[in-house]
Order: structure tokens, then sequence, then C-alpha cells
């Protein structure tokens, strides 16, 4: 009968609680005999006797059945009408008030039987009930499609926010890893067994961290930390110590966020862009700043042949950073300082 959609099932609505329906019917009802109600004082005056009971106890009888009848309308407008055609529901509501008005007219008739006079007034309610229970129920149902729609709407930013970040952390890994092989390859040349092995053991827990990043959008700032101490000795290794780390962090802000894998571009865009050499020694400070960004910074040797980058590693940062803390990282490129600025969640 009032199917359209069995996608749309009940609503999911705060009005649909009992206690709620109850003092809105209760309202509703008050509103729709007010002229009753009112009327009632100076009618009883008039009355004597056995009619004056009988027209207290039709009065007592109207008001609880219009209490009951309401409630059970907006009940079944809020759990059964589920259509979205206003025409539709209020047609449901005319039939169902249509016999409700019925019913009440035979009893009050029974009982009652002066109470003829009251049919037009009766008519009256009765079609304000449907109509007002008609249009709550689409108020409800519209706002309840609406409601569906924005959290689908949401999750569908969500989910897109999650493929867009998945597709830039990927970006991350195969360019990564083929410098780290470069980096393997030159230890094995030198037949260094010891730290040919000690990078081996570094550079798993390092793929590690990078091949779980994928299920992670924020991580502690200690988490990064970690990451960065495994990766600080494949460097160090790879450029004989020429490249050295200086972290220094306040532990009272290492539960801080920020996106997974923000300073391994950092680091490779040092390696990318400067020359690291016995007169060119390259230190990476990581410190907190007076406004509690992280810093990067580090020293500017470019080399004699700019490297051929389209800049991705940075762009691919920035992109992170407003995709998941919707704040934007700050870079400083000076004379002979390079600075990035990291702002933290």
């Amino acid at each position: 009968m009032m199917t359209e959609s069995k996608a749309m099932n009940t609503l999911d609505f705060d009005m649909d609680r009992p206690y709620k329906l109850l003092l809105i019917s209760l309202a509703s009802t008050v509103f729709i005999l007010y002229t009753d109600i009112v009327c009632m004082p100076w009618i009883l005056n008039y009355l004597q006797g056995t009619e004056r009971h009988e027209y207290m106890w039709l009065m007592g009888f109207r008001c609880c059945y219009f209490l009951v009848l309401i409630f059970a309308l907006l009940k079944v407008n809020l759990r059964k009408i589920i259509t979205l055609s206003f025409v539709k529901r209020l047609f449901h509501n005319a039939l169902l008030c249509l016999v409700a008005y019925g019913l009440c007219v035979l009893i009050s008739l029974l009982y009652y039987p002066n109470a003829s006079h009251f049919g037009s007034i009766l008519l009256f309610q009765f079609l304000l009930v449907c109509v007002l229970s008609a249009l709550t129920g689409h108020i409800c149902r519209l706002y309840s499609v609406q409601r569906k729609k924005e959290q689908e709407i949401e999750q569908l930013k969500i989910e897109n926010l999650q493929s867009r970040c998945d597709a830039l952390a990927n970006q991350i890994n195969p360019h990564f890893f083929f410098n780290s092989l470069n980096g393997l390859t030159a230890l094995i040349r030198k037949k260094n067994d010891e730290n040919t092995l000690a990078y081996v053991n570094k550079l798993s827990d390092v793929f590690r961290y990078i091949l779980q990043s994928d299920k992670k959008g924020l991580v502690t700032l200690e988490e990064e930390l970690d990451f960065v101490q495994s990766f600080r000795y494949t460097m160090e290794v790879r450029f004989a110590n020429k490249l050295t780390f200086d972290i220094d962090v306040n532990p009272a802000m290492l539960n801080s966020r920020l996106p997974v894998l923000s300073i391994l571009p950092l680091i490779d865009n040092v390696v990318v862009h400067n020359m690291i050499d016995s007169d060119h020694k390259m230190t990476v400070t990581i410190r907190l700043n007076e406004k509690n960004e992280l810093a990067v910074s580090n020293p500017r040797y470019p080399k004699l042949s700019p490297s051929e980058t389209n800049g991705t590693g940075l762009k691919n940062l920035k992109n992170r950073f407003m995709l998941l803390t919707n704040r934007e990282i700050t870079i400083e490129d000076k004379e002979n300082m390079f600075h990035v600025y990291l702002p933290l969640v």
C-alpha cells in the first residue's frame, strides 16, 4: 500500500520517540479542539443534570480519541508511509481519518444522540488532523532523505580523500625503492659484509613502514621519527657519514600527528638536489620551531648540473597535508639554507 522504495526504510529521526510523539500529539489535540475547550464552560452553563454529564463525557472521549488518533497517525507517517509524494501521503491519511471519523461519530451517537449538531465542526477537525499529520510526515521524510544524501556525499568525500591520499603515498614507494637499491649496490661493491647486513636489516624496517603506510593517514610524530632513525642509518652508510642527521624534538610533542611519510620526501629532496661529498658534508636538522611546527632544514650545495625533476616530491607533500590536515606546509629557499616547516595537529 505505502511502499515506494525498499531502500527507504523507517525514519531514523530523533522525533520518532514515544515521549516526543506523545507531547506533540497532546499539543496538537489542544490546538485542534481549542474552540470546543474554550466554549465548554459557556455550553455547560446551559446544560443541566444528565445532559451536562453526557456532554462532559463526550468532550473527554473526543480529547482522548484525538490524542490517540494523532499519536497513531504520526507513528504511521514516520514508520510506514515512506512515499516522497505529498499527494499520496495525504490520500493515505485521508483514508485513515475517514475511517476514524466514522468510528468517532458512531460511538458519539450511540452514547450521546444529540451530538449530531457537532458534525460540521467535527468533520473540519478530522480534516485538520489529516492535513497536519500528512504535512508532518512529509517534512520529516524530506529531512530524512536530505540527511541521508548528505551522509552519502560525506562518505564519498572520505572515500575519495582516502583514494587520493593512497595514490599520493604510493608515488613515494617506487622512487625510494630504486634509490635504496643503489645504496645497497654500492655496499656490495665495497664487500663490507657487516655494513651490508646492517644496511639490509635497517632497510627492511624502512620498507615495512612504507608498505604499511597505505593503511595509515596520520601518524604520531614519534612513529615518524622512529622511521627516520632507521632511514638515517641507511643514508649515513650509503654516503659514508658525509650525510648526517641532527634530531632534537621535545618529548612532550611526540604525540602530535602528521601525514605518514612526511619526512622521507624531504630527505630524498636533499639527496637529489645537493652535492654530498668530502667537501660538501650535509647535515639534516630536524627541530620544532616556536610555532610547534616540525622544521626540517639543510644547507644548500647545488649540483653543478641541476637534477631533472619536476618537483613531484614537494607537491605531493603539500597535497597530502592539505587533504589530511587542511594546513599548508611552508617552504623557505634561502641562498645557503633550505627550510621546510610541517604543521602538526
